[in-house]
């Protein structure tokens, strides 16, 4: 047995075998062949393992997602055959004499910088096509497979980090636990981790071996340990830990139906966050009052290019539709800082975090914000849609995004659409002057949602994804908490409601002073749900606020 230490991130115990994931990394060398027809072959057979895996991910995502969302890896079959690609490839390997790899690498660099020169954003956005493809055909040349976790059994996935378009391609009923060498208590994997009610372990010192695949281990979220191989003693005595659980997820299912109500008769709405429509089950099941916030930006990240409108107005009308008439609050696009679509071509910046990131690029970008507002406007005739619009710093800002919805509005009527006129708009809460303008902002938008992951970081200046910095990181430092009543106290007086989205809304420690403070909503992981319920019910906020005095 080997013990391995990390940072827990989310409690639980997982048991089963491990799989190592490991981004495919090919060193591409220029060597001189003499049978350049063997190379053209090689190249041909290549292509069509590149074609099959394509097609195995279309017809996987048909199915999860529908086939609007899988329309992408149908193009990217269409240009593994594309002529003009195939000739050039071919070309270089006879006139140059060089190994198929080269000339695929070669053939890749030339066309990717061939759209990005170009001036017309659709065909500038085919580069980081060509770059997927030229990947994909370069790792069947070296024998690899599909790269993402493949597995016929749920397994501990292991890996360095994960990003974003990483951990949204793979088949969560798959994953029991993830453990990562680096990351941070706030990244992407620890939200994914919550969202789907499973361990997660981070900074953990576990080697990414390749004969660590199909060991079996036991993941601790409690005390941040891997246990590869255990022996019997620590096996019998997780797998009680294990039932422990189990049971307790059993008795929460008891809460189920039960209205948010304090033992004094406080009322709270509780929503979820999720990520895409495959969470949805996951919301139902865990009898959320509605969506808190769908992060749409996950519908770029799962693109390589910019989503159609009618791709995304048929996700958003799928989870309104799914949701019966529960509250849907869908967030406006979040590219930048930590999640890079590359298509988007974002500039690189000292400061990704402060910089060209949410509603700056839909500003800046006005039209990529039309798309979106006329697909998310659509879809509201099919349920109770809400619109929120994130990293807010300015009146200014909301009285701009007004105007442009009130133009998105007018095209909609000139096209004949149904919508719902008189859709909630909210603002999310995640910078200090946005706090600071709390009230004015109110009078604006309909709602107000913290994302108190970045209103954290940008009040305590210091980097949430900077895992050296976590003894630093007080996401219960005491002016946070004077901000986010402030945030509660100018919504009401300027005739707003206000809510949580981010991390802290599922901390059960701070869920009374929250109910104190006057907080309208908080939206957690649909795994967070019925725990955070079960203190809802247990509270006399009246009872709470006097052992504060």
């Amino acid at each position: 047995m080997v013990i391995y230490q990390g940072k827990a991130v989310f409690e639980g115990v997982a048991i089963g075998k491990l799989s190592v994931y490991k981004k495919a990394e090919h060193v591409v060398k220029r060597e001189k062949v003499t049978d350049v027809e063997a190379e053209v072959n090689r190249y041909a057979e290549a292509r069509e393992v590149a074609i099959k895996q394509l097609q195995a991910l279309y017809d996987k995502a048909v199915k999860e997602v529908g086939e609007a969302s899988a329309e992408i890896f149908e193009a990217h079959q269409m240009m593994v055959d594309d002529e003009d690609y195939i000739d050039s490839v071919e070309n270089i390997i006879r006139t140059q004499e060089v190994n198929a790899e080269f000339a695929v690498a070669e053939t890749g660099d030339n066309f990717e910088k061939m759209f990005l020169a170009m001036e017309d954003e659709y065909f500038r956005g085919r580069a980081a096509d060509i770059k997927d493809i030229t990947e994909r055909i370069i790792s069947a040349l070296f024998g690899g497979d599909d790269s993402g976790l493949v597995s016929d059994e749920p397994v501990i996935v292991i890996a360095d980090d994960l990003a974003p378009s990483e951990t949204v391609q793979m088949d969560k009923d798959k994953i029991l636990s993830f453990v990562t060498v680096h990351g941070s208590a706030n990244s992407h994997t620890s939200i994914l981790a919550k969202t789907m009610n499973i361990p997660a372990i981070i900074g953990c010192d576990i080697p990414l071996d390749d004969e660590l695949n199909g060991k079996m281990a036991v993941v601790d979220g409690f005390e941040g340990k891997v246990y590869v191989e255990p022996d019997e003693a620590v096996m019998a005595e997780k797998k009680k830990l294990l039932d422990k659980e189990l049971e307790k997820k059993q008795l929460l299912e008891q809460l189920k139906g039960k209205d948010n109500v304090t033992l004094d008769g406080q009322h709270i709405n509780i929503y979820a966050n999720i990520g895409n429509t495959k969470d949805l089950a996951l919301v139902l099941e865990n009898d959320a009052g509605g969506i808190g916030l769908f992060r749409s930006e996950f519908i770029y990240l799962e693109s390589s290019d910019y989503p159609t409108e009618e791709h995304q107005f048929a996700i958003y009308k799928q989870v309104a539709e799914s949701m019966a008439g529960k509250k849907v609050i869908i967030r406006t696009l979040d590219i930048g800082a930590d999640k890079q679509a590359d298509y988007f071509n974002l500039p690189k910046e000292e400061n990704p975090a402060m910089g060209m990131r949410a509603i700056r690029i839909c500003l800046t970008q006005p039209e990529i914000f039309k798309t979106q507002l006329r697909a998310i406007l659509r879809a509201s005739a099919f349920g109770k849609i809400s619109i929120m619009f994130p990293m807010i710093i300015s009146v200014d800002e909301v009285k701009k995004i007004k105007e442009i919805v009130e133009e998105v509005k007018k095209s909609l009527d000139a096209d004949g659409f149904k919508y719902d006129k008189d859709i909630e708009l909210g603002i999310m809460i995640e910078t200090p002057a946005a706090v600071m303008m709390a009230e004015e902002l109110a009078k604006e938008v309909d709602f107000f949602s913290v994302g108190t992951n970045d209103l954290t970081q940008y009040t305590l200046a210091i980097d949430r994804q900077n895992q050296t910095l976590d003894e630093f990181y007080d996401s219960h430092h005491p002016g946070l908490l004077k901000m986010l009543q402030m945030v509660v106290d100018g919504a009401h007086k300027g005739g707003a409601w206000a809510g949580i989205c981010g991390e802290l809304g599922s901390d059960l420690t701070l869920t009374k002073e929250f109910l104190a403070m006057g907080f309208d909503e908080l939206s957690v992981s649909p795994g967070r749900v019925l725990p955070l319920r079960k203190v809802v019910l247990e509270t006399n906020v009246g009872d709470y606020k006097k052992t504060k005095c």
